[in-house]
């Protein structure tokens, strides 16, 4: 197929994963559009045209919906459509028939994917499959807790079943409950915005337990390719988003990863993440994810193109077999885990001069590129802002600040989600 013939790609939703999708596709040739929220950096990529729906007022997953089945997108039509958030998995399996007989789809088992969508449904599926997971209860009220108060055990996760419906409203990916008083507190706020929860134990220990598997699943269940890595730092330590990660041969996972994608069917991209429990020596189940996430740069700078190999293999086009990846590589968000350095050097746990040698090597970072340096401009001028609106608050109580003082974290209202009603862009899961 010449280059010229090739069709373009629509990246639907995303965060920093649609950035790195629109590079990956956009860099070898490819058109790529971008369906997406306002404020999404890939609008700003050389590598992207930007789909503008703002003149349709606010922008919602509905809005993507209306725009790909109406005439609006015939223009497209034959586009390889690309799932970068789970907003758009829900929209596309929704939609399935009706997307396939205008664009090329991934290929995919609907049932499955759903299944991983719903954070409750995926650990049924581990015990099922066999697959170690952390205690999990199904409470979701102030009543369902109370009458299982005598299990419970904390510090422990109220965790959403449905992680977009939950950013939608509330900040962070999950909530962390560290006695039973905190726990009904949250449920109670959980369901006056009717957002649906369970209750998931907090493993303990650091965050480098973290690791994750990636594969590639085709129509017969075949993995076709095998890619695994760490987290080195999150921020806030022990609950917050990955700061830092390390491609590294983690053994185990892989094969608790392909028992739990069998055991539902999943086809197509498919990641695990476990924490590795010392208590007993077990890797446990954290989430799942049935599309491209936030470390898709780290794949590609790896030696996995994971956006070009899909496109390649729907479009039909010839391709390189799929071997191993690097290890050693890094990804590294520079700003969040400073602040992951300063709250483990607060606590005891990381010296300056430590943080600097982890950090002393060639590095990726999820934003930034030489090729393609206006996503990072606008995301460094964002971050300054914010910066500076914070610096104008008036300053806390010392009392509000001692506990956090003396622990390097932060105060249980501060664990607690918070309402965000003018967040535009459900943010990514958390550790991905």
């Amino acid at each position: 197929m010449s280059q010229a013939k090739l069709p373009s790609a629509i990246i639907v939703g995303g965060d920093d994963n649609a950035l790195s999708i629109a590079r990956s596709l956009g860099g070898a040739g490819i058109q790529v559009f971008a369906l997406n929220y306002t404020r999404a950096l890939v609008r700003y990529s050389r590598f992207c045209r930007w789909i503008d729906l703002s003149g349709n007022g606010h922008i919602t997953a509905q809005t993507w919906a209306t725009y790909l089945l109406g005439p609006q997108s015939n223009h497209l039509q034959g586009s390889v459509l690309l799932a970068a958030s789970d907003e758009a998995i829900e929209l596309i399996a929704e939609h399935r028939e009706e997307l396939a007989a205008k664009f090329t789809l991934d290929v995919s088992n609907p049932a499955a994917q759903l299944c991983m969508l719903n954070k409750l449904s995926t650990y049924r599926a581990a015990v099922a499959a066999g697959v170690p997971t952390p205690k999990f209860w199904v409470a979701g009220t102030r009543e369902e807790a109370e009458n299982l108060k005598h299990e419970l055990v904390f510090p422990l996760i109220a965790k959403p079943l449905i992680g977009h419906e939950f950013s939608r409203k509330f900040s962070g990916a999950y909530t962390v409950a560290h006695h039973f008083d905190e726990l009904v507190d949250t449920l109670d706020r959980f369901n006056r915005a009717n957002v649906r929860t369970f209750l998931v134990e907090l493993i303990p220990g650091p965050d480098d337990k973290l690791c994750s598997y990636y594969t590639y699943l085709d129509d017969n269940g075949n993995n076709l390719l095998d890619f695994t890595k760490r987290i080195i730092r999150r921020y806030p330590a022990n609950m917050g988003g990955s700061t830092y990660h390390i491609t590294d041969d983690v053994p185990g996972v892989k094969e608790l990863g392909l028992a739990l994608f069998r055991q539902v069917g999943l086809r197509g991209i498919a990641n695990v993440e476990f924490k590795l429990d010392d208590r007993d020596g077990q890797l446990k189940l954290i989430e799942c994810n049935a599309r491209f996430t936030a470390a898709d740069c780290l794949l590609a700078a790896s030696g996995l193109n994971l956006p070009l190999f899909v496109y390649k293999r729907l479009t039909g086009s010839p391709q390189p077999q799929a071997t191993g990846c690097r290890s050693g590589m890094r990804l590294w968000k520079p700003f969040a885990d400073l602040c992951a350095y300063r709250q483990l050097h607060g606590m005891g746990q990381l010296t300056f001069a430590a943080w600097v040698k982890s950090i002393f090597h060639p590095q990726t970072f999820p934003v930034f590129r030489w090729t393609d340096p206006v996503p990072s401009i606008v995301n460094g001028v964002r971050k300054a802002r914010y910066l500076w609106s914070r610096l104008m608050k008036p300053a806390k109580r010392d009392g509000d600040q001692s506990q956090s003082a003396r622990t390097g974290q932060a105060s249980a209202p501060l664990l607690a989600a918070r309402v965000a009603p003018e967040v535009q862009t459900p943010s990514s899961k958390a550790g991905k």
